[in-house]
């Protein structure tokens, strides 16, 4: 038995020697320290927005469009829901046009359980964007920048109440800026964003990744065309909400000027055909026979060139210094016909569009 043993362990010792004479990495391996597991530290550059939530989110409110019953006067109902954004701390609010059009009573549910009724102010068809007013102590205020130019690839979180699901964020980027002819109304620009944008988030805001108000939530492109699309969706800049709000609550209406006028932009193959060395203008093509202008003499094919001072570049340039025009205010304007200048003086009139 115990030469059967020590047969064995020879025949292991040499079968270990004959191992390591061919394989020398072996002894490496086996003279190395054993490597120990360290668990995987958590990792602490992990992008967040909860900052910019926290700082804009009690400001947004949930709204209420309450109609009264058709049979029963004396009964109103909820009919539709929206988003609003508090403004100020005088309890002024602003949200879409479509929101409160129709509305008989105004519902506002701020996100610390208080709910009011709200006063409409005024509202604008045109820009899609209303003004209401809550009488209420300690107001949230969102946080306003006029610093901030948004740009093409800022993230932006669109806060809202969509579905009446409550609050909730989404977030994305600006996807284009100064996109126009999307409106349901206008012809205003828009910020384009792929933040997502439902029912129930019209009026809501779209804030940067400071909690700063961008813009204002209107429409998804589906909404507005019925076409089934994802990642397309629409906000009016701070900068026309901030002055189309202070209208009105001025006015309880936006005043813009008006004159009449029928017009195409001009390039300089049409500069050329029209006998004109100036290429910067719009060639009249037609007016509102008892408008502004045609009072004031314009004449088809006449090119505008300037209006109060101000150079015009083209059809949208003239639309944004005409609207700025207050009604009742007399401006000279100078157009090239056949090719000399000649100065105009026009009365501006008050946008029937604006009705």
């Amino acid at each position: 038995m115990l030469a059967f043993f020590s047969r064995s362990i020879l025949l292991g010792v040499v079968t270990a020697a004959a191992l390591l004479a061919v394989f020398p990495d072996l002894r490496t391996q086996m003279l190395e320290t054993p490597q120990v597991l360290v668990p995987a530290q958590h990792d602490q550059t992990q992008v967040s927005f909860n900052y910019a939530v926290r700082r804009a989110s009690p400001a947004v409110v949930n709204i209420y469009n309450r109609r009264y019953n058709a049979n029963d006067r004396l009964q109103l109902s909820t009919q539709g829901l929206g988003s609003g954004v508090i403004m100020s701390d005088k309890g002024y609010i602003v949200t879409n046009y479509h929101v409160v059009a129709e509305a008989d009573q105004v519902i506002v549910a701020l996100q610390d359980g208080r709910i009011l009724t709200a006063q409409l102010i005024g509202k604008d068809k045109r820009t899609d964007l209303a003004v209401l007013k809550i009488q209420a102590e300690n107001l949230p205020v969102i946080p306003l920048s006029t610093d901030y130019q948004p740009a093409v690839g800022d993230v932006v979180l669109a806060i809202g109440n969509p579905y009446n699901l409550g609050q909730t964020t989404t977030y994305g980027i600006i996807s284009a800026t100064g996109r126009s002819g999307m409106s349901f109304y206008g012809r205003q620009d828009f910020l384009q964003t792929d933040a997502a944008i439902n029912e129930g988030n019209s009026g809501g805001a779209l804030v940067n990744t400071r909690g700063e108000l961008v813009g204002i939530n209107t429409a998804s492109f589906q909404q507005a065309t019925d076409i089934e699309t994802y990642g397309i969706s629409f906000a009016i800049p701070y900068e026309l909400t901030h002055k189309i709000m202070n209208k009105l609550i001025a006015d309880g209406r936006v005043i813009r000027g008006y004159i009449g006028l029928e017009a195409r932009d001009i390039n300089p193959v049409m500069a050329r055909l029209y006998d004109a060395d100036q290429i910067s203008g719009i060639i009249v093509m037609g007016m509102d026979p008892n408008g502004p202008a045609a009072k004031a003499g314009f004449q088809v094919q006449d090119i505008l060139v300037e209006i109060d001072g101000k150079p015009v570049t083209d059809r949208r340039n003239v639309l944004d210094i005409v609207t700025e025009l207050r009604p009742g205010t007399r401006v000279e304007m100078t157009v090239l016909r056949n090719g000399q200048p000649t100065k105009l003086s026009v009365l501006i009139g008050d946008d029937p569009q604006d009705y």
